[in-house]
């Protein structure tokens, strides 16, 4: 059984620009199409969406992409996250920080959207990685 992702439209997981490897938005969504992170909390099927948990899938995601091109999330230089409400950015920021610090970490970016690809995602996060291509 194929354990990977697939991309939801035309566009490749990661581009490789010499030693630059371009990860393109990322979500939580696995490879069986669920997406980590979201709960039904009850008979009428409303959803509790947790982004702490979503960070951590996404940046898992980003790390298994990376390792298709020899790096790991070590070589990320920049980061650019997209967060559908500025009210996650506490939970968001807790998740992130254990897997980057704010010394040898890349550079980031933090942005709200009004929405992404899908209504029970709260993150997409993008990377730029820098590796030399043998």
């Amino acid at each position: 059984m194929n354990k990977e992702v697939k991309p939801r439209g035309a566009y490749p997981h990661t581009k490789r620009v010499g030693d630059l490897i371009f990860v393109s938005g990322t979500s939580s969504r696995k490879h069986d199409n669920t997406i980590a992170g979201v709960e039904v909390i009850d008979e009428m099927g409303t959803k509790k969406i947790n982004v702490g948990t979503q960070t951590r899938e996404v940046l898992k995601n980003i790390e298994k992409n990376l390792m298709r091109e020899g790096a790991t999330l070590a070589d990320v230089v920049d980061i650019t996250s997209f967060l559908i409400s500025m009210n996650d950015f506490a939970e968001y920021n807790k998740a992130y920080s254990e897997f980057f610090n704010s010394i040898d970490g890349p550079s980031r970016t933090t942005v709200a959207v009004h929405q992404l690809p899908h209504p029970d995602l709260a993150i997409e996060i993008k990377a730029i990685a820098y590796k030399k291509n043998k």
